[in-house]
């Protein structure tokens, strides 16, 4: 995959190659929202989202699937995620409005209510992760310092993002800067604590192979890179902020994939530290297994200050979520696959407070009615409708031409990216398939009220 020279209206003379990123910045449509995200705050926001959303909390639930093999499924799941963000790039770079994936459905299948049903699946993803961060935020990295009921710290908790989200992108976009500094800090001191271990005589390497004794290698594989896909899926969110990015077409594919990758080596450093640290079955019975593996390593590092550091990067990836289901809100309103009053932004801020308002609500009821096991799965589970449709819509797209630059996917990687989609889906349970589906019941009643009461919906 790379960034096609090709225009796709027509060719330019040589003499005007120069003036491209300009032209292609004076191209895109105008914006009631500011352009402000560069290309390396757009880096670090997709790396921040990432790191954030998965690794911090999730590797307990997936030792307890592959026991000490933890990387093996988080290498599966980065193959699977990146076929997915080649799609993202070309259409994102092809059509950078707020919306994401809806607008990619709308103009693709022609059809409001496709575009309807794959926007919720993503507002809904996007509201379920971010319960279920808010539920790791409370859990025992939180009780480091202080002992609160765990249901109330989340609410506390997503109220906060509430407020950093409201004050404006710019704000949250280098907020997102050094939380991601700071949460990255915390996974290398990981790695070295473990790297001290094993230098004092210390871990046991037999253990990064290691599956459950009655497991089947493959299938735990398998199911384990359906959780650990939670890992990676906070790619998607930058989609829905491209109407904010300065330049998306250049900047867009090149902070994708690096932030993918980088995100990638990471995991699998920390996940064979963890397995190095500690048997499967103490990573499995934390909620905070990262704490426990750097205390095992008996380097000295203080419990709070790890803590501090989990705390941040949970928080960053749910500050980064909630940014995302705002902006699918918003760009659904103006569309009008919703009411319209989630279209309203404040005067100053010009950030969409209706829709973060809404967003964070829906939240903070999921916190109380999920663990953090289920919500990440039905998290996996919307999202692979999301990204099926995304997949096709490239596909469908290709003769449809726009007069900007854009990134062009190879043809193949749309299609395999379909089928990875589809071998997932048929890995997740009957629970969480009714979680999934209660969720969309209540997108649909409200998609039948923005009908009613609202405009039409239009095309992008």
């Amino acid at each position: 995959m790379g960034l096609s020279g090709r225009r796709v209206n027509g060719k330019l003379g040589e003499e005007t190659q120069q003036m491209s990123a300009d032209l292609t910045a004076s191209k895109v449509p105008s914006s009631k929202l500011r352009q402000a995200i560069s290309g390396p705050l757009l880096f670090l926001f997709i790396l921040g989202d990432v790191l954030g959303a998965g690794i911090y909390a999730l590797m307990g639930v997936l030792a307890a699937e592959v026991g000490g093999a933890l990387w093996v499924p988080l290498v599966v799941a980065l193959i699977l995620a990146l076929l997915t963000a080649g799609s993202y790039a070309e259409l994102v770079t092809k059509y950078p409005r707020a919306g994401g994936a809806a607008i990619f459905a709308e103009r693709a299948f022609k059809r409001p209510v496709v575009a309807f049903l794959v926007g919720f699946c993503m507002l809904a993803a996007g509201v379920t992760s971010a319960a279920g961060l808010s539920l790791a935020f409370a859990g025992d990295y939180l009780a480091t310092f202080i002992d609160v009921p765990p249901t109330l710290a989340a609410v506390v908790f997503l109220a906060v993002v509430a407020a950093v989200n409201a004050r404006g992108i710019s704000e949250s976009v280098k907020t997102n800067v050094v939380m991601t500094i700071i949460e990255v800090s915390g996974l290398v001191i990981v790695i070295v604590c473990v790297a001290v271990l094993l230098g004092n005589g210390g871990g046991d390497l037999s253990r990064v192979t290691q599956f459950p004794t009655d497991s089947v290698p493959a299938v735990a594989t398998l199911g384990g890179a359906i959780i650990a896909y939670y890992s990676f899926v906070g790619f998607e969110t930058s989609a829905n902020i491209a109407e904010e990015v300065r330049n998306p077409s250049k900047v867009y594919p090149k902070a994708l994939f690096g932030s993918l990758v980088t995100a990638g080596v990471i995991y699998v450093l920390v996940a064979l530290a963890s397995s190095v640290a500690l048997p499967a079955e103490k990573i499995a019975g934390s909620s905070g297994p990262l704490l426990d593996v750097v205390a095992t390593t008996g380097v000295g590092i203080p419990n709070w200050l790890f803590s501090l550091i989990a705390l941040i990067a949970v928080a960053n990836g749910a500050l980064l979520t909630m940014i995302m289901a705002s902006r699918v809100t918003f760009g659904m309103a103006e569309q009008g696959l919703l009411p319209r009053a989630a279209g309203r932004v404040l005067p100053n801020r010009r950030t969409p407070w209706v829709a973060i308002v809404f967003t964070t609500v829906v939240a903070m009821a999921l916190t109380a009615v999920g663990d953090l096991s289920t919500l990440a799965q039905t998290v996996v589970l919307l999202l692979l409708f999301v990204f099926i449709s995304t997949n096709a819509a490239v596909l469908v797209l290709r003769r449809d031409r726009v007069e900007h630059e854009h990134f062009r996917v190879w043809s193949a990687v749309p299609v395999l990216g379909v089928i990875s989609c589809v071998l997932l889906l048929t890995q997740q349970s009957a629970q969480v398939w009714l979680f999934g589906g209660v969720l969309l019941a209540v997108g649909v009643l409200l998609h039948l009220l923005a009908r009613r009461t609202g405009r039409p919906a239009t095309a992008p």
